[in-house]
């Protein structure tokens, strides 16, 4: 029987957003607009986007013993996510996020890793099952490298793509181990200058960048460049897709909008190109709303979108 569902592994936060005008200056204060919490992290928030858009969908991660993880279970579970491999930690908070939020939509963030960042190896051996069960494994940077480099070794082992998102960009270098074994990297602009070194000024520098993963043993390359959609670079291909014009509100947790949805097409089968396509939507779809988890967009959304106007 074939494979189906995505498996996710990753961090979980409580997201604390702030609304303002502007960005405060180093050593001034300003008045903000409104405050709102929403759940979030990249993992919960990319298992909430492949979730809503009804692929089966596997998390495991982190919870503090806390009324985060209460708030956070409750919502992730009202959305579809299977939650039954996650570990609760009694030593350690559950992560929470920092979030500005400025009148362009743009943000700034600060990220407390709490239980995070014990999310472990014998974690993620005990969880072997779950691996055996889907086609896409999914994972992000907010948790131990050593934990993510094993579950790309156990997505190999049992016949399930590796997405790697290599996001915060806090490193210059990932493991030549990691990257080998990695089917699709989706870095963003700033997140692949890190990762070789090259300045992105151009399509050229996204091509030259996207060429140097892939010397590294890299599958597939995917940057996501925000309102200028994304870029795909492989041996054999690159492709540029277009990304739907919208009007932002909150870019928090576009990319993983995008990744969430790029893990759930490719476990049902979409071609790459259709992938992408279908990943824009959603990122474009996300920004048009506060939040994270909150923002991501279910299947008949995207339809709608993409459904030309007047038909």
């Amino acid at each position: 029987m074939e494979k189906k569902g995505v498996l996710v592994i990753g961090s979980v936060n409580m997201d604390m957003v702030v609304k303002a005008d502007h960005f405060p200056l180093p050593g001034e204060t300003i008045l903000g607009e409104s405050f709102q919490m929403f759940p979030g992290g990249k993992g919960a928030n990319q298992a909430v986007a492949s979730a809503k858009l009804g692929s089966d969908t596997f998390f495991v991660g982190r919870f503090g013993s806390d009324v985060f993880k209460d708030k956070i279970f409750e919502s992730m579970q009202a959305d579809g996510v299977d939650l039954s491999g996650i570990f609760i930690d009694y030593a350690n908070p559950t992560g929470i996020a920092m979030i500005t939020v400025d009148h362009h939509g743009e943000n700034q963030i600060v990220v407390i890793s709490g239980s995070n960042m014990k999310l472990s190896l014998e974690d993620i051996e005990a969880r072997i099952p779950l691996f055996r069960r889907v086609k896409v494994v999914l994972a992000q940077l907010e948790i131990p490298i050593g934990t993510v480099l094993r579950s790309a070794h156990l997505a190999k082992e049992n016949g399930a793509m590796f997405i790697l998102n290599p996001a915060p960009a806090l490193t210059d270098k990932l493991p030549d181990e990691l990257l080998k074994l990695t089917t699709y990297i989706t870095p963003n602009e700033v997140e692949l200058e890190r990762l070789t070194s090259i300045t992105i000024h151009s399509i050229e520098d996204i091509k030259k960048a996207g060429a140097k993963l892939l010397s590294y043993g890299v599958k597939n390359v995917i940057v996501t460049m925000g309102s200028k959609g994304a870029f795909y670079i492989s041996d054999d291909k690159t492709l540029k897709v277009k990304a739907k014009p919208v009007d932002v509100i909150d870019t928090t947790g576009a990319g993983d909008a995008f990744n969430g949805a790029l893990a759930s097409a490719l476990s049902e089968n979409y071609k790459i190109e259709e992938a992408i396509e279908f990943a824009n939507l959603a990122a474009a779809i996300s920004v048009t709303r506060m939040g994270a988890q909150s923002s991501m967009p279910g299947f008949n959304e995207i339809l709608e979108l993409q459904r030309p106007h007047g038909t």
